[in-house]
């Protein structure tokens, strides 16, 4: 069985509470979750693994009961990365398989370009690579329109209302609906815990506020960003993409990456945006099939 959550103290200026198991002389394997998530996101994939990885799932900064530290310039994704890595050393962890939903696949895209001599494989499930994100918000009008949800999450003004029956409120009316569906019994109302915590939500919805994601309004034509054309540095480590082709918020021209990761594994799979809960065993088989 997993062990319970360690609360580790980090140089980056967070405490964060992490869920370790499986043998730490086994390979690593380190889990991210996203929005609006904790390491419950990996409840059914993690005993798997398990068996034979060291695997390391944190409650990433702004979530859940780890530290939230105020004003959104403290969850820009340098910092996240720097948890992640920072994480990785206190543990002892030289290399390690990378694995991230969400946004923590887009912190896994980050971290693995600007530290491939840390991350030896890439596991990406329904997250969205930086470059192939921005241009297809320009050039994907559908994309456009499906990323318009980051436009309110960046509204502070709604922060004051996201408690007690306003979170159920906000979850019913936005991508996130699924995940209040497919998460039941005791992990919904672990989650309902999570997010009621003392300024969970502003530090949760502080990620998006944080990012450089260019999302226009629909009736907006700014300039095109110039580096959307501009040579953009490769992937070096074997990397698998995992994606729900039912996903609404991130739509199938997030997987143009061919240009961008040379050694590609792409596995479609039937579910949602929430992957790994609608559909973990298919989480679990295409990681294993390809030599996780």
């Amino acid at each position: 069985m997993p062990d319970a959550l360690q609360r580790i103290a980090l140089p980056t200026g967070v405490d964060l509470d992490v869920q370790i198991a499986g043998d730490p002389a086994a390979p690593a394997i380190i889990l991210l979750h996203g929005f609006p998530e904790s390491h419950r996101t990996w409840r059914h994939i993690l005993p798997d693994l398990a068996r034979d990885h060291y695997v390391i799932a944190p409650d990433q900064r702004g979530y859940a009961r780890s530290s939230k530290p105020e004003g959104v310039d403290q969850y820009t994704p340098d910092k996240i990365v720097a948890d992640l890595l920072a994480l990785a050393d206190h543990l002892k962890i030289d290399t390690f398989t990378l694995v991230g939903h969400d946004w923590g696949g887009a912190v896994a895209w980050m971290a693995a370009l600007g530290h491939p001599e840390r991350v030896t494989k890439l596991v990406i499930v329904n997250a969205p690579h930086p470059l192939v994100f921005q241009r297809t918000i320009f050039d994907d009008p559908e994309q456009h329109k499906a990323s318009q949800y980051i436009r309110h999450f960046r509204d502070t003004t709604i922060d004051q209302g996201l408690v007690n029956a306003g979170l159920e409120r906000f979850f019913s009316s936005t991508f996130a609906k699924v995940l209040t569906t497919a998460v039941a019994g005791e992990d919904k109302a672990a989650y309902l815990n999570e997010w009621g915590q003392p300024g969970a939500m502003t530090a949760m919805l502080n990620w998006y506020r944080a990012s450089a994601i260019q999302v226009p309004a629909m009736d907006e034509q700014p300039p095109r960003p110039a580096f959307l054309d501009a040579p953009f540095p490769p992937t070096t480590m074997p990397v698998l993409v995992i994606w729900g082709m039912q996903d609404k918020a991130l739509l199938p021209s997030q997987l143009g990456l061919a240009d961008y990761v040379p050694d590609l594994t792409i596995e479609k799979v039937d579910a949602g945006h929430f992957v790994p809960w609608e559909n973990p065993q298919a989480v679990i088989a295409a990681m294993r099939r390809w030599g996780v």
